[in-house]
């Protein structure tokens, strides 16, 4: 395995890093790692050639929601009559 050395992380940065991963009971190096794997994964489903509608399709389908009526569309307000100099 490679390894990388980051330098320059900003104190707060840093202190966040050490708080998420002592949430999730793991090392910082290890926390590091889970975070650029899941980044990583998302850019890869995101770039699979989906348009953006299907991508939004596919992620709410089982929720229902299709089955909605809608009603008809009518004027808010009486229409100008432009027939009149």
């Amino acid at each position: 395995m490679s390894s990388i050395t980051i330098r320059n992380i900003d104190d707060k940065l840093k202190a966040s890093l050490r708080m998420r991963a002592a949430s999730h009971g793991v090392s910082m190096e290890q926390e590091v790692r889970n975070i650029l794997q899941t980044t990583l994964a998302q850019d890869a489903s995101q770039d699979s050639g989906l348009s953006f509608a299907l991508r939004i399709n596919q992620r709410f389908k089982g929720l229902g929601g299709d089955g909605l009526v809608l009603p008809e569309r009518t004027t808010s307000r009486p229409l100008p009559d432009f027939s009149k100099p």
